[in-house]
């Protein structure tokens, strides 16, 4: 079973989402259209995939967790979106699966092994085609009042895991100049989308499921005393129960 399998139910539904402007805003200033084809890699329950898959024509997903492949192939179905998925970790994309005008990322370059990414980019990425790495998160200046509180209880929690980030697949937040230094490709514009949104503090401390190190396989019988006490932490910063999140959602371009 993979670090994410038990985060698979609450993935699609807690994180903060992508806005549907991000997608049209993205889509307007790559001018995509029908002809154009995108591999979104980690695709997880599809976000992306399926968020793009309005404005081109061939779409596949790429993920190693077989949960996220179910999710994804359910959310295509629900949305009747055509989409090819592929169980399997990027890296080990077939030759013959030939390249794409558009290739996604979202919160999976952190695990990727930096050598062998470069070269699957180099192999994927059509001649005059773009990488796309995407993000979507909390405002982090100071318009989240909550978000410190619940940073802290994250981390609490993550620290009293049995399974930590830094146990295997230490997160790293890459510089994108850094990462791609030395190759073809270079950092370009970037798109960025800020929308808002009411959420409860019981689906804020829900989303602490959601990462690896504090996932229900993780933390195990500590499951419940986690969501109790992230709600706590947060009910005095909510109004009835709730409170606003500004979330920004951006991608950073990278051409050859």
């Amino acid at each position: 079973m993979g670090r994410f399998a038990t985060t698979v139910a609450l993935y699609e539904e807690l994180r903060p989402p992508y806005p549907a402007e991000f997608f049209r805003n993205v889509a307007q200033r790559l001018s995509l259209g029908k002809q154009h084809s995108l591999i979104d890699l980690g695709t997880g329950p599809g976000l992306l995939a399926l968020g793009f898959a309005p404005y081109v024509g061939r779409i596949v997903g790429v993920d190693p967790e077989p949960a996220m492949i179910a999710a994804a192939r359910k959310a295509a179905a629900r949305a009747s979106q055509p989409l090819t998925l592929i169980e399997g970790r990027a890296e080990d994309l077939p030759a013959d699966i030939g390249s794409f005008d558009v290739v996604t990322i979202g919160r999976a370059l952190h695990w990727m092994d930096r050598d062998a990414t470069l070269g699957l980019f180099e192999r994927l990425v059509a001649p005059e085609g773009t990488i796309l790495v995407c993000s979507s998160h909390s405002a982090a200046d100071g318009r989240n009042p909550w978000l410190g509180e619940f940073n802290q209880a994250r981390r609490f929690w993550s620290e009293a895991s049995l399974w930590s980030e830094s146990g295997g697949g230490e997160r790293i937040h890459r510089d994108l100049a850094a990462f791609f230094h030395g190759t073809r490709f270079h950092v370009a514009d970037a798109v960025r989308v800020e929308a808002s949104h009411e959420i409860s503090v019981h689906d804020l401390a829900r989303r602490v499921l959601t990462f690896s190190s504090s996932s229900p396989d993780a933390l195990g019988d500590k499951t419940d005393a986690m969501l109790r006490d992230v709600e706590q932490r947060l009910l005095p910063l909510s109004r009835k129960g709730s409170v606003t999140e500004v979330v920004v959602a951006a991608a950073q371009t990278l051409k050859r």
